[in-house]
């Protein structure tokens, strides 16, 4: 299943890494680890934020893709279920409408 992954980043731990040189080598060792379909930097809610599309199989994927970021910069991370237009066409949504409409 394809999900958005946002991982919020304190400015405190994110800081500290920037300051003293080891943020770029941490980002990379974690996307390595990883290996999302793809990943945007962007700001949200006022805090530097990474945006990753990956793909799990089953929940127990969660943990080695969340610990990093929590363990690497305490970060807050969620995950959202996400769809592409085909999927949105095999979910049913004619027969959805008919039904509970």
């Amino acid at each position: 299943m394809r999900i958005l992954m946002t991982v919020s980043l304190p400015h405190r731990t994110f800081n500290a890494a920037l300051r003293d040189g080891s943020v770029a080598a941490k980002i990379r060792k974690i996307m390595e680890a990883v290996k999302p379909e793809c990943a945007y930097f962007t700001e949200l809610d006022g805090k530097r934020t990474v945006v990753l599309v990956v793909n799990l199989a089953d929940a127990s994927q969660i943990p080695p893709l969340a610990e990093p970021w929590f363990l690497t910069f305490e970060a807050d991370v969620q995950f959202r279920p996400a769809m592409v237009a085909a999927d949105l066409e095999r979910a049913g949504l004619d027969a959805i409408a008919k039904q509970w409409g």
